[in-house]
């Protein structure tokens, strides 16, 4: 008997459902920011408690993703992505309710891998949607940005209006887009035999893919270092509530500007070029992080330079991956991962340093020190890309 085939969705239909799926899970897994100064307060903690916080969410959702893209290669990118979104935001939606410092790491680390299966296959589903890879990409990164935007401002609200125990119900909001994506996303070719890409690809770690991994964690410092130290500067050091409305609306400022920023270097791309848009976004993003600290918190001048920060130090983004996937054809969902979380992942398990900095040297200092890291990053970048150019 045959079976009747299974209605899918192509083109721009199939890029809006896989940029929906990267805002729900994005949404879930950067929530946590939010949270951190009611935990400060809930649970009695410190900075570096704080920061350990981070470091496990990152490790759980981002830098198990070079692994899990060999795996959704291995065993299909539409079941990974669909699985890894209702997994991740089931889980990560009760950390507003956990009762112990304990169950919280158990809750991040478990909930995290949900977006370590995700990312890795629902980028790669992405790269095929356009023949204008930066674009494509762009396109789907700016969801991530979207759904990171918007949950801070929900999840406030519910929280102020109604209590926390209201805040897991958001995750009827994955488990809904996570089975759409299932039914009606295109099945996906499985590697097989020779051509299944490796767990741990030397030559990817150790090569020019790997380079742009080492630019791709330094500025992924920076944003860490600015989206979890914000909330607490806020509170610590201006003085706000730890539910006040400006902590919700810097990071809902930053994320969609963020959007902004990917789409912007993906459309033009084309016309200045990869290296110009990748190193040059970096570098103007510290000065204008750096001015952040000397413009009243609430101000429209306030929330225009946030908006400023947002697009420059995301703008390299989709063209850091799509850079890394065209290095590494023979295994793009690998690539993507490296890129898309590895870099993100160790990034958050270094700011277990910057907690203890913050504590050690003040909050503020130690926030500048996390935006350094955009120079060196600028300046590999452009030496990797350079290079390769040459030889090819």
């Amino acid at each position: 008997m045959t079976l009747a085939p299974r209605f899918t969705l192509s083109g721009l239909n199939l890029a809006i459902l896989l940029t929906l799926s990267h805002a729900a899970n994005d949404a879930f897994t950067n929530v946590l920011p939010v949270f951190l100064p009611i935990f400060q307060e809930r649970f009695s903690l410190g900075e570096a408690v704080l920061a350990s916080f981070v470091a496990v969410i990152s490790l759980s959702s981002n830098v198990l993703q070079a692994f899990m893209g060999a795996l959704a290669d291995r065993w299909g990118k539409r079941r990974s992505a669909a699985l890894g979104l209702i997994i991740g935001s089931t889980l990560m939606s009760f950390i507003a309710v956990v009762p112990t410092v304990w169950m919280l790491f158990i809750l991040l680390a478990v909930g995290g891998l949900g977006s370590a299966i995700f990312h890795p296959a629902a980028s790669s589903m992405a790269r095929n949607v356009s023949a204008k890879t930066g674009l494509s990409m762009g396109f789907f990164i700016s969801g991530g940005s979207l759904g990171s935007a918007l949950m801070p401002i929900v999840a406030l609200a519910i929280i102020r209006n109604y209590g926390t125990q209201y805040v897991p119900y958001l995750a009827l909001i994955g488990i809904v887009i996570g089975s759409l994506l299932f039914v009606l996303s295109p099945e996906q070719t499985v590697a097989r035999g020779a051509n299944r890409p490796k767990i741990f690809d030397r030559d990817l770690f150790f090569g020019p893919v790997g380079l742009l991994s080492v630019v791709g964690i330094m500025r992924a410092i920076t944003f860490i270092g600015f989206t979890n130290a914000i909330p607490l500067w806020l509170v610590n050091i201006k003085g706000f509530a730890p539910d006040a409305q400006i902590i919700g609306w810097t990071l809902a400022t930053y994320s969609i500007s963020s959007s902004i920023g990917v789409m912007g270097a993906g459309a033009l791309e084309h016309i200045l070029g990869r290296r110009l848009l990748i190193a040059g976004s970096m570098l103007l993003a510290l000065p204008a992080l750096l001015v952040l600290f000397l413009i009243p918190p609430g101000s429209v001048l306030y929330f225009l330079l946030v908006a400023l920060i947002g697009i420059l130090t995301n703008a390299s983004v989709p063209l850091l991956v799509v850079s890394a996937q065209d290095l590494a054809p023979h295994a793009v969902a690998t690539a993507s991962g490296m890129l898309m979380g590895f870099t993100w992942g160790i990034a958050g398990v270094l700011y277990i340093g910057f907690g203890a900095l913050q504590e050690t040297i003040g909050l503020t200092s130690a926030m500048i020190v996390s935006y350094l890291f955009l120079l060196p990053a600028a300046f590999l970048a452009l030496w990797v890309l350079r290079k390769q150019t040459a030889s090819s």
